[in-house]
């Protein structure tokens, strides 16, 4: 399903012709016209022009259509953010949203130029509000409640019954969502060296899907904490239900609030909602909970080095949306602050974003599958366009290889970990084929929302 089967928004009153229609438009081709590889087809009336040509570096090609004029205005104006709100406007279409993704990405100069020129007009705007969504301790709150406490019930509409939200690894093309998630969380508790004895801390704990698993598989002690009101309220349930509450301890709490010495540390994905300002903080906190031989794994969304200060300048149509407050780090952001705000070494790093591409596309189908239950918790059309837009423009960059997902194991100075194959010390109840099956391994009681 795109968006083209949607019920498109009309205009409750038809806007009025304004001097700058023009200049939007012919705006809008010109930059168009600086494709080179892929192709669009934009269709406005009776008006077909084509831009660009499949090549053999991107082979792809799009048909666009525009239902509202304001579809120019918006995005010589708004830049990519423009483009993203006259989408959930419903003032344009097309047939493939993640292959137009990705030939803009192809095209990086045109993707740039839609952030200047008259676009240059609302990005201190722009700014101001991301500012204001800064990662302080009141604004994360904020920021986390502004998008995870959109409901439980909402997010497991597209998410598997491990309610992970982030990358999946996929060892085998034909593995359910499921079962690839299961297949990560086993791999980060083993390159964890994850044992019985350890307890181990969690940062951002979601909808406690890591935490279980450690729990009941390595047999370990897990304090896990979460700045979400809904999510802290359903792992605690979850936790409750699978009979784990003497090894699981859930925690409505800041990072920085955080105290204790812990063997291990985990923190998946949740790095994107500390901001620039603040890794050091965080790197430095994490140091100081770890034991002297202390292992951290840090799962983080990543952008290339060479564009990171740029992006970190500018807001994009997801910061503005989808996640307030977010920043994606680079590899060198991180490794710098870590050097200079903690005792941590850096001693296995590996990029598993390909398998992004795939999770995103299995949310998406999940979302669309379930989308008359989206509608029914009262979400409008505009929001169904908008969560669209997100997971299109998120899989167009992970597909590019614009954006990547690494897993990054640190350690602290007394740690003697030797490296190679990670060690098979205890795995409670688990077995391989579970694990690499359809999932079951994880247990249905601690995975499923809980029944009302």
């Amino acid at each position: 399903m795109n968006a083209s089967t949607l019920n498109r928004i009309e205009p409750a009153v038809t806007p009025k012709p304004h001097f700058l229609d023009g200049l939007a438009t012919r705006a809008v081709h010109q930059r168009l016209a600086g494709l080179v590889h892929g192709q669009v087809t934009l269709v406005d009336g009776a008006s077909h022009r084509c831009y660009g040509q499949p090549d053999a570096f991107c082979p792809l090609s799009v048909t666009l259509h525009v239902h509202d004029p304001r579809f120019y205005s918006d995005i010589t104006f708004g830049g990519s953010i423009g483009a993203g709100e006259a989408y959930m406007q419903g003032y344009w279409s097309v047939n493939d949203l993640t292959a137009l993704v990705r030939i803009l990405i192809q095209n990086r100069t045109v993707l740039d130029g839609m952030e200047t020129g008259l676009a240059r007009l609302t990005a201190p705007l722009q700014k101001a509000l991301h500012w204001i969504n800064r990662n302080t301790r009141d604004g994360s709150r904020r920021n986390i409640t502004a998008h995870y406490d959109l409901g439980n019930e909402f997010f497991s509409l597209f998410l598997d019954p491990t309610m992970m939200y982030s990358s999946a690894m996929f060892m085998r093309p034909t593995m359910t969502l499921e079962a690839a998630q299961v297949a990560r969380l086993d791999h980060i508790c083993r390159t964890l060296d994850l044992t019985a004895r350890d307890h181990l801390l969690e940062i951002g704990s979601g909808w406690g899907g890591m935490a279980l698993y450690a729990a009941r598989h390595y047999g370990c002690r897990v304090t896990t904490t979460t700045l979400s009101q809904a999510q802290y309220e359903l792992t605690s349930e979850r936790v409750r239900a699978a009979k784990l509450d003497e090894r699981i301890t859930v925690l409505l709490k800041d990072y920085r609030d955080l105290d204790g010495a812990y063997d291990k540390l985990v923190s998946i994905e949740m790095i994107e909602a500390v901001g620039h300002d603040f890794y050091d903080t965080y790197f430095g906190k994490c140091a100081s909970l770890l034991k002297a031989d202390g292992l951290m794994l840090l799962q983080a969304i990543t952008i290339a080095d060479q564009r990171y200060d740029a992006a970190r300048r500018s807001v994009d149509f997801i910061q503005r949306y989808i996640f307030p407050g977010g920043c994606i780090p680079s590899i060198t952001a991180m490794s710098d602050s870590i050097t200079r705000s903690s005792d941590l070494k850096i001693t296995h790093l590996e990029d598993i974003g390909p398998h992004y591409v795939t999770t995103l596309r299995r949310w998406r189908e999940n979302f669309f599958r379930n989308i008359e239950a989206v509608r029914a918790l009262g979400y409008p059309d505009s929001f169904i366009r908008m969560w669209e837009f997100y997971l299109c423009y998120s899989e167009g960059g992970f597909e590019e290889r614009a954006l990547g997902d690494v897993q990054m194991l640190l350690a602290k100075p007394d740690n003697r970990r030797v490296p190679g194959e990670p060690t098979y010390e205890t795995r409670g109840s688990g077995n391989s084929a579970a694990l690499f099956g359809d999932g079951s391994d994880i247990g249905a009681s601690a995975n499923k929302l809980p029944s009302a």
